[in-house]
């Protein structure tokens, strides 16, 4: 294929720089560096069928490319990052939060600083610590903590408050802060008392607890006993609030430790980040992969999304003097360089071999593992995937059209006794619990699964038959079909909306039953289908064999294209039906409590 807009080779420069690639409509859709600008640009416009597919997507959307030659491979990566930054290409790979992680944060910019838990986008004039891992683990410590710091933790409305009625909080009662709303202390007096707190949550600890222990000894020695009890307390706290943090690393190291775990199309980074030793908190992001790059490419993308955008007082906290990666990226000493320049002393980037650090990065890498399986889980949830799913069923079903509204029937009895029946709905391969339903079954007696079923489908759909006869036309509009909303009321009909595809839980005997209460109330236009609890068959009515799924995945639901039809498989069972398009199994579930 040829590419038009390929610049003739001599025209590209041999220096450092950064390119970008445009569409027709003229937005920027990728963004990269190179140490050689003609090198680099040369590799994609070789055959297309040697691109990677993502690769060759992009460079065939693009209809031209221009670059800018720099000085310096660091200012290479920082023109770089400013581009990501400002164009947000959809090529380039976009490591995302695979949650919002809790931040503690200490609000420097006001004359009373606070200390708060939150989340969400950094703001300036704050101080932050972690991310960590869980909101209430964070909250625990600084609860401790201010009996050793006693700083503002309070509201601006409850300092305002506490200002204008001249009486502090509770807090300021129980002595875990030094109440400043009332004068008690001066701003910098209230201030030193932060520096202090926050100089303890980076990880100068050993300072303040050798202070407050040569205090309580000399407040003993000096029959203080009530002093030297106040400062034993404090020293206990702050105790109890570092076990709370475990030591990895027992050289006291400060280090961001990181993890990939990876498959062809998408992968996750876990960073656990290490100061004195101790795991100071914990962050996690995942990335659909854009090209063919390996693991470097990808540390190297992680690590200027990481640390491309900090200034120098962002760098300070953030910036460790040593990060452990899987591997090493391609422009080590470039980003050695440009990370030192920020922190102000000299960071390296090293892969650890044995050890402490190399078990630790295990671990990270353990997590890494388990959060891209979750987010594989979590996006099932994904519009785009529900769709899909949905097709395929429809494909490996023969179905007309892809069932928007899925009803799935079980029947359940206590040894014979109190039958009932649930119907569980999903409707855009979401669960609609508000459309669930739970049916006795009166006209059946003993463990009769067959007659039970027939009965529930009969009950079910002959009200949607009643429905829509007592449903009024839509005014002005005879061909629109009945309304599906009470007028009365203004709510939906319960049972108006007939659905795409029914699922009943057995095989041939139950699926038999269900098609024969249809033809009954002469309704020929819902599919109906079984899932045979043994092996997990989906059966149709009429059929001998059912039909067995493929045993591949397709993002984290099973693919249904490609669905045949044969006896079943009985020493590896087909994977579990595309009907979970939510990761439930509606037509087994239990029909609830009675």
């Amino acid at each position: 294929m040829s590419l038009s807009y390929r610049p003739k080779p001599g025209s590209i420069p041999t220096e450092p720089g950064v390119y970008r690639f445009r569409d027709k409509q003229g937005r920027v859709i990728y963004v990269g560096k190179a140490k050689n600008l003609r090198a680099r640009l040369s590799s994609y416009f070789q055959d297309v069928s040697n691109l990677h597919q993502r690769t060759a997507t992009m460079v065939t959307t693009a209809t031209s490319v221009e670059w800018t030659v720099v000085g310096t491979e660091v200012e290479a990566l920082q023109l770089e990052y400013s581009w990501i930054k400002e164009f947000d290409p959809r090529f380039n790979v976009k490591y995302r939060d695979d949650k919002s992680y809790p931040w503690l944060a200490v609000t420097y910019g006001e004359e009373f600083p606070r200390v708060m838990v939150g989340r969400g986008a950094k703001r300036r004039g704050t101080r932050y610590f972690g991310p960590y891992s869980h909101a209430w683990a964070i909250r625990e410590t600084v609860d401790i903590l201010l009996r050793v710091f006693p700083m503002r933790s309070c509201s601006n409305g409850v300092f305002k408050r506490s200002s204008q009625i001249g009486r502090p909080c509770l807090l300021g009662y129980i002595d875990k802060c030094v109440a400043p709303c009332v004068g008690n202390v001066s701003a910098d007096e209230h201030r030193r008392i932060v520096d202090d707190f926050c100089e303890f949550m980076a990880g100068r600890t050993r300072p303040f607890m050798r202070r407050i222990e040569q205090e309580m000894y000399a407040a003993s020695d000096a029959l203080d006993f009530e002093k030297a009890a106040r400062l034993r307390d404090d020293l206990g706290a702050m105790q109890k609030a570092l076990e709370k943090q475990a030591v990895v690393l027992g050289d006291g190291a400060d280090a961001d430790v990181i993890a990939l775990a990876e498959d062809p199309l998408e992968v996750a980074v876990q960073i656990f980040y290490v100061r004195g030793g101790r795991i100071r908190g914990q962050r996690g992001w995942v990335a659909d992969r854009t090209d063919d790059g390996g693991t470097p490419e990808l540390v190297e993308d992680f690590l200027l999304q990481l640390y491309g955008g900090l200034d120098a007082d962002e760098a300070r906290d953030a910036v460790p003097r040593e990060i452990l990666v899987p591997e090493l990226p391609p422009d080590t000493e470039t980003f050695e360089r440009l990370l030192s320049d920020l922190r102000g002393t000299r960071v390296s980037i090293r892969v650890p071999q044995r050890g402490d650090k190399k078990a630790l990065q295990a671990n990270v890498a353990r997590n890494a593992v388990e959060a891209l399986a979750l987010h594989k889980t979590k996006r099932a949830s994904d519009l785009t995937t529900r769709n899909r799913a949905l097709a395929e069923i429809a494909e490996a079903l023969d179905l007309d059209d892809a069932p928007l509204r899925i009803e799935c029937y079980d029947v359940s009895n206590l040894q014979g006794t109190e039958v009932v029946a649930s119907m569980v709905v999903f409707e855009d391969g979401l669960a609609r619990k508000s459309e669930y339903r739970r049916f006795v079954i009166k006209g059946v007696s003993g463990q009769d699964d067959v007659a039970s079923m027939h009965e529930v489908i009969t009950r079910r759909f002959r009200r949607l038959l009643d429905e829509q006869a007592r449903s009024e036309l839509r005014p002005g509009d005879g061909e629109s079909g009945p309304m599906l909303v009470d007028p009365d009321t203004g709510r939906p009909r319960k049972f108006a909306y007939a659905p795409g595809l029914v699922v009943v839980d057995g095989g041939p005997p139950q699926v038999a039953a269900a098609q024969r209460a249809l033809d009954e109330l002469g309704i020929d236009d819902i599919p109906v289908c079984g899932l045979a609890k043994r092996l997990e068959e989906v059966w149709l009515p009429g059929e001998e064999d059912p039909v067995i799924l493929p045993p591949h995945l397709r993002g984290p639901l099973p693919a249904a294209a490609g669905a045949r039809r044969g006896p079943p498989v009985r020493d590896h069972p087909p994977p579990r039906p595309p009907v979970e398009v939510d990761g439930r199994e509606p037509a087994r579930r239990r029909p609830g409590p009675r």
